[in-house]
């Protein structure tokens, strides 16, 4: 039996090797990769390589075998993905696997905003395809707001948040939530809220920034139609400036991504990172 990540170049995936390799022999561990010369690093590990697609379910034929447990880390192709995770489920079905392990959303069903729809989507599909699973809710990554800080440090942080509060994490907590799952007993057909231990506001956030960096930044909350606009002269396509928006505006605002489950640490087996921390590491570059 195998332990299967898939996407495993992305930046969770590769977190999930690294905390994975620490816990089992590199020989149980496989990596699901599209193009295997970006995954040279991890096969340099010990750790075997299987070239597939989410896209391509013919490719997915030899992903899996019988036994193994899988991560099905969801794509991050806004529109296509339960078509991509509907064929990583009927591949993993097939090969007869023990257990599929899917990262969603936090809040699962109750996720009512946009960018929720197609995680929802594919419990469903997972629920009903009568596999063994394990569905790993994240909340947002601390990442996510993070590796903005040199635009945030130029020109302040935006958004549609109002007062609502995000309890987030940084990837490696997730990784390590992941990690524990894969390897540990007891998590057959289980649903965890993974969400950091402390919740923050966007305006705590940029005053945490702000002490930090010992640079004035204020958070400027917009009307959704507004924020979206300033996401696309940021460069994203207006879709999915939409999409963002919808989340401040139907997610977090409404307490949504707030969290306070514990979950996470329970999993980790210590406290999540603070935030504090995270900016810290962000700001040393």
């Amino acid at each position: 039996m195998s332990i299967v990540v898939t996407g495993a170049t992305g930046h969770l995936g590769r977190l999930v090797i690294d905390e994975l390799l620490a816990e089992v022999p590199a020989d149980r561990v496989v990596a699901v990769v599209r193009d295997a010369e970006k995954a040279s690093d991890i096969a340099a590990r010990g750790v075997e390589l299987r070239v597939a697609d989410y896209s391509a379910p013919a490719t997915l034929k030899g992903a899996f075998q019988e036994g193994d447990v899988v991560l099905l880390i969801s794509g991050s192709e806004v529109g296509q993905r339960v078509a991509q995770h509907t064929a990583v489920i009927d591949a993993a079905m097939e090969a007869g696997v023990a257990r599929l392990v899917y990262t969603g959303i936090l809040g699962g069903p109750a996720a009512d905003y946009t960018l929720g729809d197609e995680h929802k989507a594919t419990e469903r599909v997972l629920l009903d395809s009568g596999l063994t699973y394990t569905l790993l809710r994240n909340g947002w990554y601390t990442e996510n707001y993070t590796t903005q800080i040199p635009v945030q440090l130029e020109h302040g942080v935006f958004g549609s948040a109002g007062e609502g509060r995000l309890g987030t994490a940084p990837r490696r907590d997730f990784a390590a939530a992941a990690a524990a799952v894969l390897t540990g007993e007891g998590h057959e057909n289980q649903a965890y809220e993974l969400s950091g231990d402390h919740a923050w506001t966007l305006a705590e956030y940029a005053a945490e920034l702000s002490r930090q960096s010992g640079r004035t930044v204020a958070y400027t909350d917009l009307p959704e139609a507004a924020f979206a606009e300033v996401l696309v002269g940021a460069g994203l396509p207006a879709p999915v400036a939409a999409i963002y928006a919808d989340c401040d505006a139907h997610g977090i605002a409404l307490g949504l991504l707030e969290g306070g489950s514990g979950d996470l640490s329970r999993l980790i087996g210590r406290p999540t990172t603070p935030l504090a921390d995270t900016v810290a590491e962000a700001l040393k570059g």
